[in-house]
């Protein structure tokens, strides 16, 4: 059989499993592709690659194809997001030094006390905090700038964010040059395991439920290359399914510490996948539910409302028009898309393309195409729930 050649770029995080999977477990070459993933140094390099032709789909941060479609960041190409490959999976840590001060200011040892971790990190903040995020257009700071800006921080403003690749996140705390990040894993536990520093919250606590990367293409290649487009989605979902399964957590770190991926220990990925974190020097441990989730709830729909939740976000920072970046937004992520290509595949679809960001507080049924699909919980911490209608407040 003839395959098809895609070229796919990725950064080495747990959370480009979706794509690992789908190549080595063979369900690309199932579709009929020849899967090349290609490990990118930096979100700028997968970002320009995809943009210039270089690759022909993408690992990609949830808010680098909405911003892009917007014109910021200095490359203005309209991008579309076909489908979720994770939902959360990101850590807030911070230095040893820093980790200190926090626990003599009263920090609870509670890990998902977002609220009372928040305050007590801005206590010991006498001067503008330091931060590392892996690129500036990312879930990592809407995270950041949310948490702390709805805690009376202002955010961005009193803070100094400087961009670091996750690999060198550890690095970076290690040389002082940053005082806290937030990173996706499992870069915040390397930092941990080398001694630096300690986390204090996952992402999860922010947000239940936050898109973090997405499988990205340039505008309009979708529409040409529509069988590849579908047998690239079928695969991907195909591997989220695998990976939503319990059982198969221990070869997915398997096959995710090899030399070309994150070449790390399988254990390491294994306490990840299962949102099991060691939090600091001591060998302490913190269990998060849904930690990281590849294919449970909906994970590998394109919401609308998400992406509207982010473009509102970054329209407002940068002095845009709302309505015309939630319509950027909602041509951006591409749930037409997602049904006409993984309806073979048996997917079930919710019966809408937006919702209430925020509403739920449990697992709730929906509906649906086969009428057994659950979402949530997917509570913000602080209680909001965000209207991708009403959007001028």
């Amino acid at each position: 059989m003839s395959l098809r050649r895609l070229e796919c770029g990725f950064i080495p995080l747990i959370d480009s499993a979706p794509l690992v999977i789908a190549r080595e477990l063979g369900f690309a070459r199932e579709e009929g592709l020849d899967l090349q993933l290609q490990a990118q140094p930096s979100w700028s390099a997968v970002r320009d690659k995809l943009a210039l032709g270089r690759l022909d789909a993408a690992h990609l941060l949830a808010p680098v194809p909405i911003a892009m479609s917007m014109g910021l960041g200095g490359m203005a190409l309209a991008l579309d997001a076909l489908s979720v490959l994770s939902m959360n999976g990101n850590v807030v840590g911070v230095s040893s030094r820093l980790a200190r001060r926090m626990a003599d200011a009263g920090a609870p040892g509670d890990f998902c006390s977002a609220a009372e971790i928040g305050r007590a990190l801005i206590r010991v903040c006498d001067k503008p905090l330091t931060v590392g995020v892996p690129f500036p257009f990312s879930m990592h700071a809407e995270l950041l700038y949310y948490w702390l800006g709805a805690l009376g921080l202002k955010a961005p403003q009193d803070l100094i964010v400087r961009t670091v690749p996750p690999p060198q996140m550890a690095e970076a705390i290690e040389a002082g040059t940053i005082e806290a990040f937030c990173v996706g894993e499992p870069w915040g536990s390397v930092a941990v395991a080398r001694g630096c520093a300690e986390l204090i919250l996952p992402g999860a606590a922010i947000w239940n439920f936050a898109p973090e990367k997405v499988l990205a293409v340039r505008k309009g290649w979708a529409e040409r290359e529509i069988e590849a487009t579908s047998g690239l989605m079928r695969a991907v979902w195909r591997a989220a399914r695998w990976l939503g399964d319990s059982a198969n957590v221990m070869t997915a770190a398997e096959i995710m510490s090899g030399a070309d991926y994150l070449n790390l220990s399988s254990e390491m990925i294994e306490r990840t996948l299962q949102g099991r974190l060691l939090v600091n020097a001591s060998g302490e441990e913190r269990v998060t539910p849904r930690f990281i989730e590849f294919f449970d709830g909906a994970a590998t729909f394109p919401w609308r409302s998400q992406a509207v939740w982010i473009a509102t976000r970054l329209a407002r920072r940068n002095g845009l028009d709302l309505e015309e970046a939630a319509a950027v937004a909602r041509g951006c992520f591409r749930p037409d898309l997602y049904r006409t290509c993984l309806d073979s595949a048996g997917a079930d679809m919710p019966g809408a393309s937006e919702k209430l960001e925020g509403a739920l507080d449990m697992r709730s049924p929906v509906a649906s195409s086969t009428g057994e699909m659950y979402l949530g919980p997917d509570l913000f911490f602080d209680g909001r729930v965000f209207d991708p209608i009403v959007i001028s407040v």
